[in-house]
């Protein structure tokens, strides 16, 4: 198995994405890039411990390759928003890649740099930064659309 994390705005859709797709093993929702060790949803509200809402995927690479789940990325947010992903506002909720090591960081640049020559002129503001500690968000937060109904 490998690991992949994304920021994309609310970590319930972006979790539902990533966990339809064949090959995922687990999407978790969670926290990372921020100051904080263990943060609560709470404090990640505040807009003071720097944490994006992430999600951690598991994959088997063998089945699923990292530039799909890159393309599924793409494909389900605005990544031209700055810390903004519909009604949902602060740098929670940015779009971000933080990769796990280097052949991950360079095929996240590339695929930023497609991306960008695909959209045109609105600039993609997506970080691409080293993953840092994955904290898991509270348990409400798991699966959230299959225990609620929604999803997109």
């Amino acid at each position: 198995m490998a690991q992949a994390m994304f920021g994309a705005g609310c970590f319930w859709g972006v979790e539902y994405n990533f966990a339809k797709i064949e090959g995922v093993n687990e999407a978790i929702s969670g926290y990372s890039g921020g100051k904080v060790d263990n943060p609560t949803y709470e404090q990640v509200c505040t807009n003071t411990t720097d944490h994006a809402e992430v999600v951690l995927v598991d994959f088997d690479p063998d089945t699923v390759s990292y530039e799909h789940l890159l393309e599924v990325f793409w494909g389900k947010h605005d990544p031209t928003t700055l810390n903004r992903q519909g009604p949902d506002a602060g740098t929670q909720y940015r779009s971000a890649i933080f990769y796990f090591d280097d052949e991950q960081k360079d095929k996240a640049a590339k695929s930023l740099q497609k991306r960008q020559t695909d959209i045109g002129s609105r600039k993609i503001v997506t970080e691409i930064t080293k993953a840092s500690d994955f904290w898991r968000a509270e348990e409400y937060h798991q699966k959230y659309f299959e225990k609620h109904g929604g999803g997109h």
